[in-house]
């Protein structure tokens, strides 16, 4: 279906004007980054926090922009066009408050379904297993998310977590006429505040857990979780599921009368829901004798941990919600993988000469909630001594450094502290920070190099101990200075064990 239309007409809903049959051109693209316009293009000049894009207006009629629209200020108030080059430049009021609505009218996605995910842990692992269970009951299921954009067997690499406004719209276009069914997407606070998915109707909507995070953007746990909230009070969510194990969580069912409560243990309320009667961990994975509105099951998944029981649970009752059948659903989940960097685990080879090392696991654990879900997982699976080997950002919330060294010297046997993107700040302040949170602070290992770290670790475990490698998950590099450099946990734990990746 073509959505294009003309500059007048996409306009209308915030402007009424008139243009030359020749400047009223047909619009198919809208960019707000002036370097990737390219002709015929209308570039959306918009004043940010940190740039203002309308310096860049100029760059962009040389790069062939069909025309223009720019914030408006007080030289050139709502509804003024100026020509430059013959190129009109429209001005309209704050275009960042109604940017995803204009990228609607312009990219078309239906019939395709979204599922909108929101929560501090959890998002990359619940869209990646909403899509793989899709995809194994005989649909075809695109993510977007941290770890890119796309089908799960060829994901494009992305800078945000939730892009911007334009962006999402072309990439879910993009993807509809790809031939994707349902797409499942990780919506960040950020995006939420800033309005990016604004204009988007989600089937179904998905709350995770809330803890501490990303507090350096919205100042308080409060603010934070004001934000998240927003993706069930302010935008079009046909079904809601909540994960009523998380405190917010529960307290939001409240106010959500209509939403699916979903839970690892019996839960006795108003709302529809989804529960475990019990659950095994072993070995081999994790087994759920599950009950609730759709009837009672037995699940079994090859993933690790309670917090990945939880993730399977949320994620099934998205489904059932959309419709799927629990019998389908609950068939094929033996065939559900971990998703990569989460609580992904590496081991010597079976048919290796060489003694057996530890297991390594990765995991991109990068907040407190984060790390000792991760830590207490592995726990249960773990017949030796648990390491932990962790790093805290730099320029990031310093509040939450010491946090993180007493929850692993709470939960591990062995605790490293090691660099995670240390990007302008000096390493030797990150880890002091952190070392406020030990008890013993003489008995916990400071490595920067985060494979020299990994090898000390495995150098000094036995074969039945687990390593825990958090912070990076999927991440391919680190940011140290103003540098990016490649690195790879997972990479790391290959190159150690004798595996290929």
């Amino acid at each position: 279906m073509d959505m294009s239309q003309t500059l007048t007409s996409l306009l209308s809903p915030w402007l009424t004007f008139e243009l030359t049959a020749e400047q009223d051109a047909q619009v198919t693209q809208l960019q707000l980054d002036s370097r990737k316009v390219s002709s015929g293009d209308v570039f959306v000049a918009i004043k940010g926090h940190a740039v203002d894009g309308r310096i860049f207006i100029d760059n962009a009629i040389e790069l062939g922009c069909a025309a223009v629209m720019a914030d408006a200020d007080e030289q050139y108030p709502h509804g003024s066009i100026e020509y430059r080059e013959l190129i009109p430049v429209i001005y309209l009021d704050n275009i960042s408050q109604f940017l995803s609505a204009l990228a609607a009218r312009l990219y078309y996605y239906a019939p395709m379904q979204l599922i909108g995910i929101t929560g501090t842990n959890g998002k990359t692992t619940i869209s990646q297993l909403i899509a793989q269970w899709i995809d194994l009951v005989g649909k075809r299921a695109a993510v977007m998310g941290t770890t890119g954009n796309g089908f799960l067997n060829d994901l494009q690499p992305v800078i945000n977590t939730t892009g911007n406004a334009v962006e999402i719209q072309q990439m879910l276009s993009q993807l509809h006429k790809q031939g994707a069914d349902y797409t499942a997407l990780e919506v960040s606070s950020h995006g939420l505040v800033q309005g990016r998915v604004k204009a988007l109707k989600f089937s179904a909507g998905v709350f995770t857990n809330l803890s501490r995070d990303h507090l350096d953007y919205h100042g308080s746990m409060e603010e934070y979780a004001r934000a998240k909230f927003q993706l069930f009070e302010s935008h079009n969510c046909q079904h809601q599921i909540i994960n009523a194990d998380d405190t917010t969580g529960l307290q939001w069912l409240d106010k959500l009368p209509n939403a699916v409560a979903v839970s690892l243990s019996p839960f006795d309320g108003q709302h529809r829901a989804l529960w475990a009667n019990h659950v095994d961990y072993s070995e081999r994975g994790i087994h759920i004798d599950l009950d609730g509105y759709w009837g009672s099951a037995q699940l079994d998944t090859a993933l690790i941990g309670a917090f990945n029981a939880n993730n399977v649970m949320v994620a099934l009752a998205t489904l059932l919600s959309l419709g799927f059948e629990l019998e389908q659903l609950v068939a094929v989940s033996p065939k559900l993988v971990p998703v990569v960097g989460r609580m992904e685990l590496f081991q010597s080879p079976s048919d290796s000469l060489e003694p057996s090392k530890a297991k390594i696991v990765v995991d991109y654990a990068h907040t407190p909630d984060a790390l000792e879900k991760a830590l207490m997982a592995l726990r249960v699976h773990c017949t030796g001594k648990l390491w932990s080997i962790f790093g805290c950002g730099g320029d990031r919330d310093t509040g939450k450094r010491p946090m993180m060294t007493e929850i692993s010297e709470r939960l591990a046997d062995e605790s490293i502290i090691t660099d995670d993107n240390p990007r302008g700040e000096d390493q030797t302040v990150i880890v002091s920070d952190m070392l406020k949170g030990a008890v013993k602070p003489n008995q916990i290992h400071v490595i920067h190099s985060r494979f020299d770290a990994c090898q000390y670790a495995l150098n000094h475990a036995d074969e039945n101990d687990i390593i825990l490698l958090a912070g990076k998950g999927h991440e391919t590099y680190q940011i140290i200075g103003n540098q990016t450099v490649h690195y790879s946990d997972r990479e790391t734990a290959c190159e150690l064990l004798g595996l290929t990746l």
